[in-house]
């Protein structure tokens, strides 16, 4: 089974408090960004990845792509003003017609075999997320006073890589851009026409967001590199 994949990587970061995207900071020496696309440059799976970038740093990650050899990577689009946005840019890039992965670029903890899960389940079924059971109690909150106690059980923290047929992800960013709709995430904008399945992730699959995660990205790879050994 082929995929090809859109990494977003344009975004500011501002809650990391960096003073730079995010995609830059090192890990055991290496950007987080080059950490994520290790993941698929090392898959048989992986058809091509297409970065999407601010324009003012595409040269700086095509200077890494070069350092770290990176072969996968064909195509580097500039980035839109949201989200949503700089994948309807990636989608464009896309030459192959069949099942396309979105994943976020600070994500770079995913593991092959969810992601083989994924991209057969978005073969069946048209639209797959990885996601986790919720193991904290959620309250609905609202101007700092609890509305409601959320039901646990049908709970579940959604993570990437979100997999599509490309005819699915293409028609949900036409009814988007027609209706000036927004969404969270790229599996919100099918959720209004196409059932969207779920596959169970990994706790480890964190989102690097804030300079707390960075401690538990730095313990990851490093219980990873002890395993090598």
């Amino acid at each position: 089974m082929e995929y090809s994949v859109i990494i977003p990587a344009a975004g500011q970061g501002k809650r990391m408090g960096a003073g730079k995207n995010k995609q830059f900071i090192e890990l055991l020496g290496k950007p987080v960004i080059i950490h994520t696309l290790y993941v698929f440059e090392a898959d048989p799976w992986c058809k091509e990845i297409i970065l999407v970038a601010n324009e003012k740093e595409i040269e700086l990650f095509r200077d890494l792509i070069k350092k770290y050899e990176l072969k996968k990577v064909t195509k580097i689009v500039p980035g839109g003003s949201e989200r949503q946005h700089s994948v309807h840019n990636g989608l464009q890039a896309i030459t192959n017609e069949n099942i396309v992965l979105i994943h976020d670029g600070a994500r770079p903890f995913v593991k092959q075999p969810h992601i083989h899960q994924l991209t057969e389940q978005a073969s069946l079924t048209g639209a797959a997320i990885l996601a986790v059971p919720v193991k904290d109690t959620v309250k609905r909150v609202i101007e700092s006073s609890v509305q409601e106690t959320m039901e646990r059980s049908s709970l579940w923290a959604v993570q990437t890589p979100q997999a599509f047929r490309m005819s699915v992800i293409k028609k949900a960013h036409e009814h988007a851009e027609r209706q000036g709709f927004i969404g969270t995430d790229d599996a919100s904008l099918v959720e209004r026409f196409h059932n969207v399945s779920v596959v169970e992730g990994d706790y480890l699959n964190i989102k690097l967001t804030t300079k707390e995660d960075l401690l538990f990205a730095n313990a990851i790879l490093n219980r990873e590199a002890g395993e090598r050994e």
